[in-house]
């Protein structure tokens, strides 16, 4: 079972406490279980020898970073576009690993009271909540997260997984600098024109991006540098 210690970390990451979390947590508890590791330390994260693959880019996605100590910036974290609440983690050297997924609906029918999903409905998904509705959500959300932390195992999905093709570390590239803006950009992501390197942002400004529905395809950045 996730300890309220682990919770609290997870909290002071993602900024509350809220069921999906608290999912990813135990989704990564088990995985690190059924693998017999624990969570990622110095030699793992370094040399990237534990990977976890997610599905999903929402609250999950954090508590499975937490857990198992996997993040998007020490390169042992791998999202895929999925839409799933899904975590595989493998261990590189043993070409196997797990994978827990969790059945929304399963667990929303038989946990998710109605005033639960009136909060969400109101304060999430269609932003019209008053103050004291979130204060309210956060209560209810913070106290469902602490039982999903104690959720039995075979109320998730778990599943062995095989490694069926290498697991490439992450690559070291060069730098080079934009003709335009100057600033150094790594070369994988320039754009050259007559043989000059362009950032993308001094192209056309579309790029890549991971956003709240998914991987988005020529991502209009939404900002630019004001120069005074």
């Amino acid at each position: 079972m996730v300890s309220s210690e682990l919770l609290e970390e997870a909290r002071k990451f993602h900024g509350h406490i809220c069921p999906f979390l608290a999912l990813g947590l135990r989704a990564s508890e088990i995985a690190l279980s059924r693998l017999n590791t624990v969570k990622a330390g110095v030699t793992e994260t370094v040399m990237e020898d534990i990977i976890a693959f997610v599905e999903v880019n929402n609250c999950f996605s954090d508590g499975v970073q937490v857990a198992t100590g996997c993040t998007l910036g020490n390169n042992s974290l791998v999202y895929i576009d999925l839409g799933k609440n899904a975590v595989t983690l493998v261990a590189r050297s043993l070409k196997r690993g797990v994978r827990v997924y969790v059945d929304s609906e399963a667990i929303k029918s038989k946990y998710f009271s109605e005033e639960v999903l009136e909060l969400f409905k109101r304060v999430v998904v269609e932003r019209v909540g008053s103050e004291e509705d979130v204060r309210r959500l956060d209560a209810v959300w913070s106290e469902l997260g602490y039982k999903m932390a104690e959720l039995p195992e075979d109320e998730l999905v778990v599943q062995e997984v095989e490694v069926v093709k290498d697991l490439e570390r992450a690559p070291i590239f060069e730098s080079v600098r934009c003709v335009r803006c100057n600033e150094l950009v790594m070369s994988v992501r320039a754009s050259y024109v007559r043989g000059r390197p362009y950032c993308l942002s001094c192209v056309d400004g579309n790029a890549l991006a991971v956003v709240g529905r998914g991987i988005v395809k020529d991502y209009r950045i939404p900002y630019k540098v004001v120069i005074r």
